[in-house]
């Protein structure tokens, strides 16, 4: 009898801390989907690239402007391709990137008014053909990053050296080599592949500014009136960077 009498009881306290003893277990909960951090585009980097591009020439003389031109005499396009390589450095805060970067390049630009010439487009009977050789810049950089994307502007200095040669019928061709200083100004967009590398395309505007061929003391080497060349560029091109380091600091986003 008493063996029953102390089951009995011994159920009826258990029964009444059960609810206490539950409420003061862990409860189990699913844990937060794991996010991967964002990419930091903070570091130095080097490079390579390579593209095309196509430049226009307005040549001015005495004899003043065609009958198809406003302010010169002759005008003309170029075209070519045109590699080289890069350094640089980016710093990242938030979602905007800001750095520097230098490059320097081989180019094949070239082109001449030989055809406009021939048909007696111009005023003049004389060629002039520029052929852009080779190059460099050092520019700012500037965008706004989404995890591994960045959408980028750039502007600075630029440097080129150029090959001007004209060409009389008669009197034969009078060549010569400019060291043309100016500015650049562009833009792009950048995919980090992996941590390290680091893909883009880019757009490029060069201005090398006007340069002269002046007369000895009256006309040039080959007979012809002085003039000058104004000289732009317009290119496009791919790239491939790597990046030292790792991905950097980040901070994993839930």
């Amino acid at each position: 009898m008493k063996r029953i009498l102390l089951t009995s009881v011994s159920l009826g306290v258990l029964g009444l801390t059960g609810p206490a003893l539950a409420a003061d277990l862990p409860v189990y909960t699913k844990a937060p989907a794991y996010a991967a951090p964002a990419y930091d585009w903070s570091g130095f980097y080097v490079g390579v690239f390579g593209g095309g591009g196509w430049g226009n020439h307005n040549v001015s003389n005495a004899s003043g402007p065609a009958s198809t031109f406003a302010n010169f005499t002759s005008n003309y396009s170029s075209q070519g391709g045109m590699a080289g390589g890069e350094a640089g450095f980016n710093w990242q805060s938030g979602n905007y990137v800001l750095g520097i970067e230098a490059d320097g390049f081989w180019s094949g630009i070239n082109g001449s008014d030989a055809a406009a010439v021939n048909v007696g487009t111009f005023p003049i009977t004389s060629v002039d053909q520029d052929n852009l050789r080779w190059g460099g810049t050092l520019r700012a950089r500037g965008g706004i990053a989404v995890d591994r994307l960045l959408l980028f502007f750039t502007g600075g200095w630029a440097y080129g050296d150029l090959v001007h040669t004209n060409t009389d019928p008669v009197l034969g061709a009078d060549q010569f080599t400019v060291h043309g200083n100016g500015l650049t100004a562009g833009g792009g967009i950048a995919y980090a592949l992996t941590n390290n590398l680091i893909g883009k395309v880019e757009y490029r505007y060069y201005n090398f500014n006007a340069y002269s061929r002046p007369g000895l003391p009256t006309f040039t080497a080959n007979g012809q009136l002085p003039y000058t060349v104004n000289s732009t560029y317009s290119v496009v091109t791919v790239g491939l960077d790597y990046k030292f380091g790792g991905p950097g600091p980040v901070v994993a986003k839930y």
